[in-house]
């Protein structure tokens, strides 16, 4: 409408976001497939196997920006199948301690090649990703540092 030229699907940053994400989304879901690995599913083992070591939930579900009630069935299904164990914090009963178990530190090998085969459909440079990245994380700060 022209009374509202800002209104226009085509001016709204939060269109081609959203599409942007659904897009990479279904893609990674077609590379995980193989292993049986759905995308969050992923990104949690990659936060697990970059800590090294076990990861309180609450630590977990803050790097993954994932509340516990989507981050808790997440990790029963990776744990039901074998890929993480979970076991409370001797230090601290209130907390769970997670961490890959040897079968899911032997999936890292399996998904090592799903980045390169992700970019290889994107139609973008490695350098145009990267700087991508970088601007997806500054906006990612300024949204955390202007949250209420």
């Amino acid at each position: 409408m022209v009374d509202h030229p800002q209104l226009a699907l085509d001016v709204q940053l939060c269109f081609p976001l959203y599409a942007a994400t659904r897009a990479v989304t279904q893609r990674y879901g077609e590379l995980l497939a193989d292993v049986g690995l759905t995308y969050p599913q992923y990104l949690a083992l990659l936060a697990l196997w970059e800590a090294g070591g076990p990861v309180t939930v609450g630590g977990l579900g803050q790097r993954l920006r994932l509340d516990s009630g989507t981050l808790t069935p997440l990790l029963k299904r990776l744990e039901a199948v074998g890929h993480v164990s979970r076991r409370r914090d001797p230090a601290d009963e209130r907390r769970v301690l997670v961490e890959p178990t040897e079968q899911g530190w032997a999936l890292r090998d399996r998904v090592a090649g799903v980045p390169e085969r992700l970019l290889e459909g994107m139609g973008l440079s490695v350098e145009e990703l990267v700087r991508l990245r970088r601007d997806l994380g500054t906006l990612l700060d300024g949204l955390d540092a202007t949250a209420g």
